[in-house]
Formats: structure tokens, C-alpha cells, sequence
């Protein structure tokens, strides 16, 4: 790993000579996107190409996943790339010439772009081959919601392919297109659910007194659970508690059994995860037992916070000053309440994940992820890639 200036002429005119031939796969990948744990094609395409590049590929990690290796030389280092391949369970309503042609799926996030970038580095740097060291390219199945991360990890990710450091990069709407942005420490949040029933007894409207109603309570509890932020957590450390869902009855004229509540709660520092959990499953047996209720609490664990490690976030940085100059970065930027499940990884390897601008106009690039309208914008496509290879160039230096 060097952090000296770096001349990166060389990548970036292959990029821009090789962005036409990547904007058409990044489509092609459009056109068919495929949902967690079901990116058969996308998988197929991937690592068909990167072993006609002299890869040695090993497929079936975490189901759909794969790491492709390449070893240069005789150094002991080992990095790790990582790009996720799944589409959502959204219908695409862009117009634009290369929409999904799979009903209620498509690329709404921009896993299409990312793992398009990381194929096109890759094809750079398997024709150029100047490293020295391990490259381990990890294309992970499953990460919207379905921690294919953790998968992958489970059936030997890091033992079989070890790493000295892994990086991810995820595009950003309403950053300008190609800006990169990195943070130390926390980058994202925590993502855990959390599934309460009340349950009471049901009764006629006309006579509550007859009656434990779970509606009131749910109210109540929906109130109460905003103190856990305004009350029993640090200020300076980010909690947020949604309840997305409550549901309780069928009638106006009928006091129902039970009441469904469930919250999604998110937390930029670990201990403040601990406490909210604590305090939610306190103050929601409290409630219901003030009105006579009883109270299931079933608190999911999902992703963890995402902790961006000192020393590979300074490198990255070094990497971008490289590339695209102190204009085309942000040395510091604000963290994201949204949770990823490279967080899982870095738990276990240092590592630093980033964002590259997707553009701020609303028809280039700005619209919002996770939004029927969204697109990735084609033009990070020699930029991601640019930046990968350069990293690998500087993380794995060849001697002369």
C-alpha cells in the first residue's frame, strides 16, 4: 500500500475509451435485473467474462455469490473489492429505452452500475497486470434485506479468500455525478425491526368498559416510543424509531382483540443500538401493562452499524485525491441513516465503504434509490472504474 501521488492518466483514457462497451452491459443488466439470491444471469455474465480474463472464479458462495481471485507476483498482500448484484421487488415506471423487462423487478438502487464498475476495472486490470499481490473480487447476491453478506461469510468468505482490507462503493443521488464521498467511522446505520402484539379483549364499541382495548394502548405505545429518542438516548448519537406499521380492528363498531405495531429502528453507534432495544422492550411491556394488556415483543436484529476503519478510509481518500483532485471529493461527509450489509464484513476486515455522486437533476441521476423512477447514471461508469483500478494499483504496488 502506498500512499504517494499516483499518475492515473493511463486508467482514466482506457475508461473513457471502454465506457460505450460497459454503458450497453450496465443496460443489458437493466433489462433483466434479477431479486436476492435469484441472480443466475447476472452471475453467469459476470464470471463468464472475468474468466476469459484469466480469473479464477469460484461460484456458488452465499447461493448466486462468487469471488473471482487474481494473483500477480510474490507479495503477501490481499485486498478485497466488493459489488452486489440484486434488484428489488419494484415496478420500474422511467421511460427509458433499457427498462426492466421483468414485471415488479428492477434495478432501483443501482447494483446494476455497481457491479458493472467493478467488471470494468477488472478487465483493466487483468490486460494491464500492475500489482503485485492477492485481488479478491467479491460479487455478493442478497443484499437488500436478505444479508447476503453475512451468507457468503458463513460458507467461508474471508477463511477461503482472505483480505488485508475490503472496500464497496454505493452511488448517491443528489451528490454531483462522479464526486466521491467518504467518511471515518460511522458511514451508516444499524437496521433492526421490531414486531409487537398487543393483545386484550374484544368487545362491542358501545360498551368498552367490557372490554381491554388494544387500540388505545397501540396509540399510546406509538406516542411513548419517540421518548426513546428525545429522552433515553445520547443527543449526539443518532436514534431513529418509525413505527411503519399499525394495525388493529375490522369494524368501527367492534373493539378488536389485538393490535399490531412494527417499528424499524436505526442507530449510528453501537451502544446506542443496545439502548434502544432495551428501552423499547421495557416501555412496551410498561404500557401494555398499564392498560391491562399483554405484550409480545419480537426485536429483529438486522444489519449492524457500518464503522469505516481509520487507516483504509485515509487511503481511499489518497486514492481519490489521485484520481479526481480535491474538487471531485468530500473529505468528510454526513452519515446515512439507510443500513448495508457490508457493515457485516467490515465487522471482520478493515475496510472503508464510500459513495460516488449519482448526479443532482432530477433526470440525471437525482432521483431518490428505491424510487420507480430511478436510473443509475451511466456516466459514473469510467469514473467507478477508474477508481477501482486505481486502488487496486496503489493498494497492491508493483516494484519499478
Amino acid at each position: 500500500m502506498t500512499d504517494t501521488p499516483h499518475d492515473t492518466r493511463a486508467v482514466r483514457d482506457w475508461a473513457e475509451a471502454h465506457a460505450g462497451a460497459y454503458t450497453a452491459v450496465r443496460r443489458q443488466i437493466h433489462r433483466h435485473p434479477e431479486l436476492g439470491f435469484e441472480e443466475f444471469q447476472t452471475s453467469a455474465l459476470v464470471a463468464d467474462r472475468l474468466e476469459a480474463w484469466g480469473y479464477q472464479v469460484d461460484r456458488g458462495i452465499g447461493g448466486t455469490g462468487f469471488v473471482a481471485q487474481l494473483k500477480l507476483g510474490d507479495s503477501p498482500r490481499r485486498l478485497g473489492i466488493r459489488a452486489e448484484m440484486d434488484a428489488l421487488p419494484m415496478t420500474e415506471l422511467a421511460q427509458i429505452p433499457h427498462a426492466s423487462q421483468r414485471p415488479g423487478v428492477m434495478h432501483a438502487c443501482g447494483h446494476d452500475g455497481h457491479t458493472t464498475m467493478l467488471l470494468f476495472a477488472a478487465q483493466y486490470i487483468a490486460e494491464q497486470r500492475r500489482f503485485d499481490g492477492t485481488l479478491n473480487l467479491i460479487f455478493q447476491p442478497a443484499e437488500e434485506g436478505l444479508n447476503g453478506a453475512s451468507r457468503m461469510m458463513k460458507e467461508g468468505l474471508f477463511t477461503r479468500y482472505p483480505c488485508d482490507a475490503v472496500f464497496a462503493m454505493h452511488n448517491m443521488p443528489g451528490l454531483p455525478a462522479g464526486q466521491l464521498l467518504f467518511r471515518e467511522g460511522a458511514q451508516m446505520a444499524s437496521g433492526d425491526t421490531v414486531v409487537i402484539t398487543l393483545t386484550g379483549r374484544g368487545g362491542h364499541g358501545a360498551m368498552p368498559h367490557l372490554a381491554t382495548d388494544p387500540t388505545v394502548a397501540a396509540a399510546s405505545i406509538v406516542m411513548a416510543l419517540q421518548t426513546v429518542v428525545s429522552r433515553n438516548t445520547d443527543p449526539l448519537h443518532a436514534v431513529v424509531v418509525t413505527v411503519g406499521v399499525l394495525q388493529a380492528g375490522t369494524a368501527s363498531n367492534v373493539i378488536p382483540e389485538t393490535a399490531l405495531l412494527k417499528l424499524t429502528v436505526r442507530a449510528l453507534d453501537r451502544d446506542a443500538r443496545d439502548l434502544a432495544e432495551a428501552r423499547i422492550r421495557a416501555l412496551v411491556h410498561a404500557q401494555a401493562q398499564s392498560f391491562g394488556l399483554e405484550a409480545e415483543v419480537d426485536y429483529q436484529r438486522g444489519y449492524p452499524v457500518l464503522v469505516n476503519t481509520p487507516s483504509e478510509t485515509a487511503f481511499a481518500r489518497t486514492v481519490a485525491r489521485n484520481l479526481v483532485g480535491p474538487q471531485g471529493m468530500v473529505e468528510t461527509g454526513p452519515p446515512v441513516m439507510a443500513s448495508e450489509d457490508f457493515a457485516f464484513m467490515l465487522e471482520e476486515v478493515p475496510g472503508c465503504y464510500f459513495f460516488i455522486g449519482n448526479g443532482t437533476h432530477i433526470r440525471e441521476g437525482g432521483c431518490s434509490v428505491h424510487n420507480p423512477h430511478y436510473d443509475f447514471n451511466d456516466h459514473l461508469l469510467p469514473v467507478g472504474a477508474a477508481y477501482w483500478a486505481s486502488l487496486v494499483e496503489q493498494y497492491l504496488p508493483k516494484a519499478g
